[in-house]
């Protein structure tokens, strides 16, 4: 059995008036993530720790954010397409474990909500993805709530 592991990163700054996905969920705040397609850091960094492992390229390669088809896209749709990918190359995930860094909102309650959704997206069992959050306590661009970054590690299998 071939094992691979891949990690991924992805920070979008913040602005007013925007709608804030991560995780696959809309959470309830005064500002939401600048970007091409929905902002879910979260499922960004972890397409691009799948794709890593994978041997394949970054999430920009197959979802540029040049291309108007994927204008304000839903990310867990993105996510679906890039497991389809692994599948279609033998590859069964382990684990996924991740960092979201963001100031506020606070995310604990919402954390069982968002495991599932992305877990039934990836045929995986929830207590196989982690998400795990920290403030920044007031330091950096996080914790100026000038933006949110999310880290993800993964863990493929290939028989």
């Amino acid at each position: 059995m071939k094992i691979k592991t891949g990690i991924g990163i992805d920070i979008h700054q913040l602005a007013p008036g925007l709608d804030l996905w991560i995780g696959g969920i809309k959470l309830e705040h005064d500002k939401g993530c600048v970007a091409h397609s929905d902002g879910d850091v979260l499922i960004h960094a972890i397409c691009d720790a799948l794709l890593g492992a994978a041997g394949l390229e970054d999430i920009g390669t197959y979802f540029p954010d040049t291309d108007a088809a994927y204008k304000g896209i839903d990310s867990k749709i993105l996510l679906r397409r890039v497991y389809e990918m692994l599948r279609d190359k033998g590859f069964v995930i382990g684990n996924i474990d991740t960092v979201l860094c963001l100031q506020r909102p606070k995310i604990k309650s919402r954390v069982p909500e968002m495991r599932k959704c992305l877990a039934e997206i990836l045929n995986m069992e929830v207590e196989d993805l982690t998400i795990k959050a920290t403030t920044t306590e007031h330091l950096g661009f996080e914790g100026r709530e000038e933006g949110v970054s999310a880290y993800a590690t993964v863990l493929l299998m290939k028989s």
